[in-house]
């Protein structure tokens, strides 16, 4: 049954109109509801809806990296028009009247699929969660830059990260709607966009699996961000959140759910989001889940202080172990530590502003130090043990400054 209109959200601005609806075979036709969105100027950045301006983004690919420096002027919350942008191929512009979500698998009693059109999703108990996304391979450049360690992947600094009010479903109250048995083990969202070829492999759309006992804790189906409907570069109409987990575990554009009775796989738990290199065992570490910790300053890697001048210097830490305790900070090198004043109350996958004030003396250059530590007694590292692919950066960052 079409959903009614009262339950479809108006649609993301958009520049360009793209009719690329994605659905499953099978799925049924539904109406398209409202007005196409008025043609204008295509986006700036090729498969991206939004305007990716260099002022807030670094273009990588078929990704946008925020400057992570600018952040300082925004609050806990990253503005939508600063979150970054992740994609394995493009942007698909989809339209919420006509999507649905399918959950099958043998996991399921009666192995019979069961379809949520949007009105009966947003019909659903809602729940909001403050949560960071964060791609598992924020700072791969710095294995190289700061350690001197080969790794492949997207050169992301530390802009590879948002955090965001997100309003959903409970994944687990749609699981039980369709029927999830007892015996379920593992559970695969699977996105809409296109198919990711990379050398000339169709690897199919960008899906990977979930451990039911996550699946029923604190993932949901999220049709919200800041209070509005999801972007189309966020996951309109439906994305998942993974509260803690690296961000290729929160699919975009959510398409269907498979629930398995026994563990499943894909290229993206297979190939890639595992730790190969010298330092792990050697067909690679078991399938990345949880994120780790980071803090860092909101200052441009090489600016340029004053001198003889009191400077108030601020930052973000976070980690997915536990809420931040504290965070120390160094204006030399690491010779001497002393704690920065946090600025909000530290929360369950968030992150915690922080400040501290530094009068330097002298001129040339000077190395500025942030150390996290959680309230499970995780500390930030002096190096990240190195993985080919370059997830989980967690070392503390050395952060070049020149004083003039």
């Amino acid at each position: 049954m079409p959903d009614p209109a009262p339950d479809v959200p108006r649609r993301p601005s958009v520049p360009a109109r793209r009719t690329l609806l994605k659905a499953l075979a099978g799925a049924p036709a539904l109406p398209l509801l409202g007005n196409a969105p008025a043609a204008a100027a295509p986006a700036p950045a090729p498969g991206i809806v939004k305007p990716t301006p260099s002022a807030y983004f670094t273009l990588r690919g078929t990704n946008a990296e925020a400057r992570y420096e600018t952040f300082a002027d925004t609050g806990p919350l990253t503005p939508v028009d600063r979150f970054f942008v992740r994609n394995h191929t493009t942007t698909p512009v989809l339209d919420a009247a006509a999507w649905s979500l399918t959950v099958w698998g043998d996991g399921l009693h009666g192995r019979t699929p069961v379809r949520f059109g949007y009105g009966q999703l947003r019909d659903l108990p809602a729940v909001t969660r403050t949560a960071l996304v964060e791609c598992a391979g924020n700072g791969r450049s710095l294995y190289a830059t700061q350690q001197g360690e080969t790794v492949t992947g997207t050169p992301w600094t530390l802009g590879a990260i948002g955090a965001a009010r997100w309003r959903g479903a409970r994944l687990s109250d749609v699981l039980r709607r369709a029927g999830i048995a007892a015996d379920a083990v593992d559970v695969q969202p699977r996105g809409l966009d296109d198919p990711y070829v990379t050398g000339g492999v169709d690897l199919g759309r960008v899906r990977r699996p979930l451990p039911v006992a996550k699946a029923l804790d604190d993932v949901i189906l999220a049709y919200e961000m800041n209070g509005e409907p999801l972007p189309y570069d966020h996951g309109y109409p439906v994305r998942l959140i993974v509260p803690s987990w690296i961000g290729i575990a929160s699919i975009k554009w959510l398409g269907d759910i498979e629930v398995s009775r026994s563990p499943l796989a894909s290229p993206w738990s297979t190939d890639y989001y595992r730790l190969f290199g010298a330092a792990h065992p050697p067909g690679g570490s078991a399938p990345l889940t949880r994120q780790t910790l980071k803090s860092a300053y909101e200052l441009p890697f090489g600016a340029t202080l004053e001198t003889h001048r009191t400077h108030r210097l601020t930052g973000r830490a976070w980690s997915a172990h536990a809420p931040v305790r504290r965070v120390d900070v160094s204006t030399d090198g690491g010779a001497h530590w002393r704690p920065a004043r946090l600025l909000d109350a530290p929360r369950r996958a968030g992150w915690v502003r922080w400040a501290t004030t530094w009068r330097p003396h002298g001129t040339g250059p000077a190395t500025l130090l942030s150390r996290v530590t959680d309230a499970a007694g995780n500390v930030q590292p002096e190096r990240a043990v190195h993985n080919t692919q370059g997830y989980l950066f967690d070392a503390i960052v050395r952060h070049p400054v020149t004083l003039a």
